[in-house]
């Protein structure tokens, strides 16, 4: 067995935050929503997709935020997302750069942490 990629990844949501998780998840990021599957619709939650990048967000019962267990997206502006995120009212973390690489730390309407980077220079 050899694994070849991810297919996407999930957060966890309060029960009923499916609209206030729209404008971050498709305004913010990009996204377009996309519709679950019935058997799975019922459950709750929403999906999001652009070209290869996949989140579900799954209503989870007893949420609890993830604040340091996170995702990182790679992005072409880090500057651009951590303006943006501020604008619209979302909190950021900066980090200085470490080991060539930009990053912010920005976090969703319900407290969890999603990591956005830019390496600085090509691998070598």
């Amino acid at each position: 067995m050899t694994l070849r990629a991810i297919d996407h990844v999930q957060f966890a949501i309060p029960v009923g935050g499916e609209a206030q998780a729209r404008p971050f998840y498709g305004d913010l990021l990009g996204l377009t929503e996309v519709p679950k599957p019935a058997e799975l619709a019922r459950r709750g939650g929403c999906w999001f997709e652009l070209g290869a990048v996949k989140v579900h967000l799954g209503v989870e019962q007893d949420f609890r935020a993830n604040v340091k267990a996170h995702v990182a997206f790679v992005v072409d502006d880090v500057a651009a997302i951590t303006a943006r995120a501020a604008a619209a009212g979302y909190e950021t973390r900066t980090n200085d750069e470490i080991d060539g690489v930009e990053r912010v730390f920005i976090f969703d309407p319900f407290g969890n942490r999603l990591e956005f980077l830019k390496p600085l220079s090509a691998p070598q």
